[in-house]
């Protein structure tokens, strides 16, 4: 196995002190409110909101003190629960919690009918993020979850580019490039926001709808008609249409199905290196004209080739297949998932701080399943403690012992 698949979520206090923010979200907080049917009781005060579950996602990689890394904002109002305000703390995350006692907060009411299907409402008025909601060290992220349409996403990844542009790293130099997740919404994956969608494509790094909102893009299911399931042939089908309508290795499509796992694809293409060559001085001759039987080429045209220091830039060309590959789900045994709810957010979570932190797609998207399956096994967030060893478990669990597990079913080359 490649030594260097295994992810780095333990690090010393030297690595932490000079570590900047990894991850942000733009996901609204919000405490749910959960409705069963009789005879299960309803349960209240849960923490809840696609930035909740995608900041747990990352923060399940980043035990402290990586765990500043990850950055979130909370409106707390006027009838914020002590309780779940302790219970955030316990993270130890860069989160950002701001006092509006003027209002409520955002809460949401989720109903579930005798097919589990899931239905949600407001129970207050939501307090949408912007862009001008990020401190500056918010803005230096090496990622963004953006959850919204299409024309919002273009919108939010345009504000906070101009907003990193005035920024600069402790020694003075650019920022990097900051990675984009977008997760669309569902209420806007139809056929009608399809161009609108092909539009974004070109400023994000990775678009994550599920297999439903994906399939709702093209007026389709998603569904096999003979089994009722989800269709990785639809999925499939439908990520070829998206990469078809950018030719260009420009982003990757990651798409999260449920039981079925995630499906990755990402157009391959060409990378140009240049390999400087030892400094070569350009015959009179070639300066003045005229071609010889020995004439070197590539000197004659030294000049267009040239650096300011003279050297010769010799390019080469690296060919990168793209991506097409299914990752299976980490829970292969239905029982143990108890609450799907915040499964997709918390997988991009994971997925975004690995991106973050250099790895490849692949392995990203292993880090967000693992994140997933922790996210799935109770109603709310999964408990967080220490073993004998003093060491981070979540639900009893060490997530780099459970990550290794999946690495190895996995058999990751």
């Amino acid at each position: 196995m490649d030594a260097q698949y295994e992810p780095k979520i333990e690090t010393n206090t030297e690595e932490a002190s000079s570590a900047e923010i990894d991850f942000v979200t733009l996901g609204m907080f919000i405490i749910d409110e959960i409705e069963y049917l009789p005879p299960t009781p309803p349960v209240r005060d849960i923490l809840g909101g696609a930035g909740t579950y995608s900041a747990l996602g990352a923060r399940l990689f980043s035990p402290p003190p990586l765990s500043s890394t990850v950055g979130w904002i909370i409106d707390k109002g006027s009838d914020f629960p002590t309780a779940l305000e302790e219970l955030i703390s316990t993270w130890e995350t860069s989160v950002l919690i701001r006092p509006t006692p003027e209002r409520l907060t955002t809460r949401g009411w989720n109903g579930y009918d005798e097919h589990q299907n899931r239905a949600f409402r407001y129970m207050t008025p939501k307090k949408r993020l912007t862009a001008e909601d990020l401190t500056p060290a918010l803005l230096n992220s090496r990622s963004f979850h953006l959850i919204c349409s299409p024309a919002r996403c273009r919108e939010l990844v345009t504000e906070i580019k101009a907003r990193r542009s005035g920024l600069s790293n402790p020694d003075g130099t650019s920022l990097p490039k900051p990675i984009f997740i977008w997760e669309p919404v569902p209420d806007l994956c139809t056929p009608d926001e399809l161009l609108n969608c092909t539009n974004v494509l070109p400023i994000i790094d990775i678009i994550s709808p599920n297999h439903s909102e994906l399939a709702g893009f093209m007026g389709d299911s998603g569904l096999d008609p003979d089994t009722g399931e989800i269709s990785t042939k639809a999925v499939e089908r439908a990520c070829e249409q998206l990469l078809g309508s950018m030719p260009l290795q420009s982003f990757a499509i990651v798409v999260r199905a449920g039981e079925k796992g995630c499906y990755l694809a990402r157009n391959g293409g060409r990378k140009r290196k240049v390999r400087p060559t030892a400094q070569r001085k350009k015959p009179s001759a070639f300066l003045h004209g005229g071609l010889q039987p020995d004439t070197d080429m590539e000197a004659l045209f030294a000049g267009l080739l040239q650096d300011p220091e003279g050297t010769i830039a010799r390019e080469e060309i690296e060919v990168d297949p793209g991506v097409e590959r299914w990752i299976p789900a980490y829970h292969t045994d239905p029982e143990k998932v108890v609450d799907p709810t915040g499964g997709g957010n918390t997988f991009l979570g994971g997925l975004a701080a690995a991106l973050a932190r250099g790895k490849s797609l692949e392995e990203a998207a292993a880090w967000g399943s693992i994140a997933a399956s922790f996210a799935i096994e109770q109603v709310g967030t999964p408990i967080l403690a220490k073993d004998e060893e003093d060491r981070e478990t979540w639900n009893g669990v060490r997530v780099d012992e459970r990550f290794e597990e999946f690495k190895n079913r996995l058999a990751f080359s």
